[in-house]
């Protein structure tokens, strides 16, 4: 099972984190704490730490420099007594993926993230809504070019088959698909060269005032009659907890469990929070099988437990080679969880661990390092560096193997110091890169 306080955030502890700490001692049991951290946001996010800076201490410009955006958001991610609330958020943002690459600046993508943030445990529908007439979705999906006379079909699909109901189920049809896209006409912005597009809204000149017909209800159906349409269809709850399941438990729910989050869904007015809570307090999230960690959730969990924090724009560039740019999603589907280990991306996945690494590893020419560590001493030091991570009986065993091989080749006296060094510097970055940090 794993750690309390590894579930409570999801990312890991902050490194000798006080208030997690507390916590374990306070509620006592797993389940309890899991609970507790879900349903418990008072106050905004404190964040602790330094704050994040390029490689030489200046601070981030997330909205104006490449590559910043993403360092503010791991940031978060490192920094946040709120973690579940950033994991949230990137599952929003996985959900409703919008790109950087199809909008006018990243201030839009950011925002776009805080009404992630603000709207994570709450009703589905008021997310739903919010995201629908957000800036960088009216951009990404052209609600902004979708008028009267000519209605612009695709967020209208994607609100359907990626957002709210699913593909291939009979959920909807494409006389569906073209009649909402009429009920979402009116969007529209303005432009500058000083602001880029801004001013985002409803124009009722561009909305298109007739009748339409969705799921076989007739009205005058407007935006937020959309949005109301597709939760109100009966694929919607099991759509919803399906695929939030998805992001926490490897296998899909038994019906039964299913039958049961939907009744929470439904009983709790599509409220997300229920769901949340069930999928965390569900036998499945703690014995079910793992998942292979997001890159960036990945990165995030080893800076927590090692007590790193942003000083290098680097995180960006080794992100985006381990398959995983914040902000940068390839396509409106999100990310495809399984091409997170392909050969490309396991290597950059190395290339994390040792960048993690740089400034914990040792000097392997440091004399002052002990010439008499045995090989468990070696492997209780690694895994204490790392915070003491729960690994598998047969990994450990492994590791510790290879530390006792390792002791074998110290054959010359001047060896004793540095070869431990080095024995040291490959533990740690073996317990980085194994499946017992890789996965969740």
């Amino acid at each position: 099972m794993p750690s309390v306080l590894w579930i409570a955030s999801l990312y890991g502890p902050l490194a000798n984190d006080p208030a997690l700490l507390q916590l374990e001692d306070r509620v006592g049991d797993h389940l309890a704490a899991t609970r507790e951290l879900a349903s418990d946001r008072r106050g905004g996010a404190v964040l602790s730490g330094p704050a994040p800076t390029d490689d030489e201490g200046n601070p981030l410009a997330p909205a104006d420099i490449w590559g910043h955006d993403h360092l503010w958001w791991l940031d978060r991610m490192i920094r946040s007594s709120q973690p579940l609330v950033e994991r949230m958020a990137l599952v929003f943002h996985d959900w409703f993926a919008t790109s950087e690459g199809g909008v006018s600046k990243a201030q839009q993508m950011i925002d776009q993230s805080n009404t992630f943030r603000a709207n994570c445990f709450g009703s589905f529908l008021d997310l739903f809504k919010a995201v629908t007439v957000d800036p960088a979705m009216l951009q990404w999906l052209n609600g902004d070019e979708n008028v009267k006379g000519a209605p612009n079909e695709n967020y209208a699909r994607e609100m359907m088959e990626l957002f709210s109901l699913g593909a291939d189920r009979g959920a909807y049809s494409e006389d569906d698909i073209r009649e909402q896209a009429r009920a979402l006409t009116g969007w529209t912005y303005e432009w500058s060269e000083a602001l880029g597009a801004h001013n985002f809204h409803f124009a009722p000149n561009r909305h298109d005032t007739g009748l339409k017909t969705v799921f076989g209800k007739t009205g005058n159906w407007g935006w937020e009659d959309a949005c109301r349409l597709c939760v109100e269809n009966a694929y919607h709850p099991s759509f919803f907890v399906e695929k939030l399941w998805s992001y926490f438990v490897g296998a899909p729910p038994s019906e039964a469990t299913r039958q049961s989050l939907e009744s929470a869904y439904i009983g709790s007015g599509l409220q997300i929070r229920p769901v949340l809570e069930a999928i965390l307090m569900s036998p499945d999230f703690y014995e079910g099988p793992p998942m292979v960690k997001p890159p960036v959730v990945h990165l995030a969990t080893m800076m927590r437990a090692l007590g790193r924090y942003v000083d290098t724009t680097a995180w960006t560039w080794l992100c985006d080679e381990a398959g995983q740019q914040l902000f940068w999603p390839p396509n409106v589907a999100g990310w495809d969880d399984s091409r997170w280990l392909d050969t490309s991306r396991m290597r950059a996945r190395w290339n994390v661990v040792d960048f993690v690494l740089d400034g914990i590893s040792g000097d392997y020419w440091d004399t002052e390092y002990s010439e008499t560590e045995t090989a468990e001493e070696a492997l209780s030091r690694a895994l204490g560096a790392w915070g003491n991570p729960e690994l598998r009986p047969e990994h450990r065993a492994e590791l510790l193997a290879f530390a006792q091989r390792t002791e074998a080749l110290i054959t010359q006296k001047w060896q004793r110091a540095p070869y431990r060094n080095l024995r040291q510097n490959a533990l740690l970055q073996l317990i980085g890169i194994s499946p017992d940090l890789l996965l969740q």
